[in-house]
């Protein structure tokens, strides 16, 4: 630890004691915890909202600044840097309060939420709707590769597959009843490429089930490999 950058922490003991101290300055009932990502921040009354992970901080290392980010069921919602310990602590318990990533970033300019942020806090379905978007917006602009434009529209006409979460690995399309990235899928098709034909798989990158000639003949086959009774894709669970 720097300590011309650092002087709170290294007069408190560290981050986690100095978040402690300042927390107490501002009567507050926090815990502070080593995380997975830094140390972790969460409010202990009132209650956390559920699925909000406690509010991870680092601190950096060349400048002082303490960068936070907030994730729930596996996604990062919130992403944000300060000098200030007291704004890490007070935006630590915004977002466990379940303050609303709008409100957030009016409450505490320096933490910003991207588009995918907003639509996994809108719900499941927003998720699955800006999924598919950016997918004929990433087919729309390579027309050099037809295969994967052909591909990501016929997997859009097919209701059973446009309900589901689906994304892009290597050109690779995904369907997973999940919109956590951290979860399996159901299957998944590769489109034609330099003369290979179509291929869908039972995972991304291996366990072949078949191959067609064109993408709509890829699309019913690998429908045809989905589970029976396949319902919405839904959000991910808290232990990713």
């Amino acid at each position: 630890m720097d300590v011309d950058l650092y002087p709170d922490l290294a007069a408190a003991g560290g981050l986690a004691a100095a978040l402690k101290q300042v927390a107490a300055d501002l009567s507050m009932d926090v815990r502070v915890v080593p995380g997975d990502w830094g140390t972790s921040v969460s409010v202990v009354s009132p209650p956390p909202v559920p699925f909000r992970r406690p509010l991870s901080v680092q601190q950096a290392v060349d400048t002082r600044l303490f960068v936070m980010r907030g994730t729930s069921r596996g996604v990062q919602l919130v992403r944000g840097a300060t000098s200030e310990l007291r704004e890490v602590v007070l935006a630590a318990a915004a977002w466990g309060e379940g303050t609303s990533l709008s409100e957030l970033h009016d409450l505490f300019p320096f933490l910003s939420s991207d588009e995918v942020a907003m639509a996994h806090e809108t719900g499941p379905a927003a998720v699955v709707d800006l999924q598919w978007r950016r997918l004929r917006e990433q087919a729309a602009g390579e027309p050099g590769f037809p295969g994967f434009g052909l591909l990501v529209e016929a997997a859009h006409a097919e209701p059973a597959l446009r309900q589901l979460s689906a994304f892009a690995s290597h050109w690779t399309l995904g369907f997973s009843t999940s919109t956590s990235r951290a979860s399996g899928v159901e299957v998944a098709v590769a489109p034609a490429y330099d003369g290979r034909p179509y291929q869908v798989r039972r995972f991304l990158h291996e366990g072949l089930i078949g191959e067609t000639a064109t993408a709509e003949q890829a699309v019913a086959l690998a429908v045809a490999h989905l589970p029976t009774g396949l319902g919405p894709a839904v959000a991910g669970s808290d232990d990713l």
